[in-house]
């Protein structure tokens, strides 16, 4: 497999030990690299750049505000190009290391109104209100994704064929069940060393299909903590000469599709009893099922078609269900929170390539603002 890769991909063909030599040189304790990171006009990709900062900042709002060209991101025409870049949230930065910090950014056009695929801002307001700071909601995002080669095919899979039927993939151990672990242990550590809280990875259901888990996040730092670990793995893969799909439905067929569970809970949850407020979310869920399947991938549901099929572990996307212990349901109540009659619920309709501050915002508007 490494073979392969190393003579498709020119990035996995680099000398990466030259590097080393570069970034051993003394860092100037006056000089810091910011890396400023944003959501491009397709609401997926991430694009980055980098500046040099003369001090260390303790919070995104002593970092400039600065610019970028949003006529290379589908953001603006070439008559009007510049788009701003609103610092967020600091993360140290595991490629560079060090002092120097990874800048998540809000985006805004040349009006300062908010760039279409800002949803931070909508996201922010509805985390800022009374009722929801009160609620103290807590999110856990369950990221899958696929590796792929840099033909397109998921890395290891026969160019000409298909490997073995799902079943001894799943959190597999072993040369013949699992791809690129090494990916995922950098990634875990990166993010570890980045101070975004992921709490867990395994191997998923389809080969080289991986998950890790980030949360518990507080309000609206469960986006820019999902959004965080998303560029880290891109800036991994890219070193290996891999590709990251988030691709909801990357292989059509009996191949499990790719999601990003969202588990939930409020104050009122996690109390006692609080299992009768999980019921009370799941109801008005039932009764916003089309809005959610909007806000949860980023062609409002085009995507989520492809995977919320009924089959492959997934509920219909035209029909709302929920159960207890049940993986082909829109809404799962674990099995440990219907016995402890509280905690959380997990919403299993939002896809891997969705926007987590879409999604975090339609769970708090529907079950806390009942909006």
């Amino acid at each position: 497999m490494s073979r392969s890769v190393l003579r498709e991909s020119p990035n996995a063909a680099l000398d990466k030990t030259i590097l080393n030599k570069y970034m051993d040189l003394p860092q100037p304790d006056d000089k810091i690299q910011a890396e400023y990171i944003w959501i491009d006009g397709t609401g997926e990709g991430i694009r980055s750049k980098t500046r040099t900062l003369n001090t260390m900042p303790s919070k995104a709002s002593e970092l400039p505000i600065w610019t970028y060209d949003g006529s290379s991101t589908y953001q603006a025409g070439g008559e009007n190009s510049e788009i701003f870049l609103q610092p967020v949230a600091i993360y140290k930065d595991p490629f560079r290391r060090n002092n120097n910090v990874l800048v998540m950014c809000e985006t805004f056009n040349f009006d300062h109104t908010p760039t279409a695929t800002n949803k931070r801002i909508k996201c922010r307001e509805a985390m800022d209100s009374g009722a929801v700071k009160k609620e103290e909601p807590w999110f856990g995002i369950e990221q899958e994704y696929t590796l792929l080669d840099i033909d397109g095919r998921p890395l290891g899979w026969p160019k000409h064929g298909f490997p073995g039927p799902q079943g001894p993939y799943y959190c597999g151990v072993g040369a013949d069940k699992v791809i690129a672990r090494e990916i995922v242990e950098a990634h875990y550590r990166a993010c570890l060393y980045a101070g975004v809280p992921i709490c867990g990875t395994n191997a998923e259901v389809m080969p080289s299909q991986w998950e890790y888990q980030v949360g518990p996040s507080l309000g609206i730092a469960a986006g820019d903590d999902l959004w965080i670990s998303r560029f880290i793995l891109h800036r991994i893969a890219e070193e290996f000469g891999v590709v990251v799909t988030l691709d909801p439905k990357p292989i059509p067929g009996h191949w499990n599709g790719s999601g990003a569970h969202c588990n939930f809970s409020t104050k009122t949850m996690r109390a006692e009893n609080g299992l009768a407020e999980i019921e009370r979310a799941i109801d008005r869920m039932s009764k916003r099922h089309v809005l959610h399947i909007r806000a949860y991938d980023p062609r409002e549901g085009k995507d989520n078609e492809r995977r919320l099929t009924g089959t492959c572990e997934t509920s219909s996307i035209h029909d709302f269900s929920s159960g207890v212990a049940n993986r082909n349901v829109s809404i799962r109540i674990p099995r440990a929170v219907a016995e402890e009659k509280r905690g959380y619920l997990e919403d299993r309709r939002p896809s891997s390539n969705c926007d987590p501050y879409s999604v975090t915002d339609a769970l708090v508007r529907t079950c806390i603002l009942n909006e």
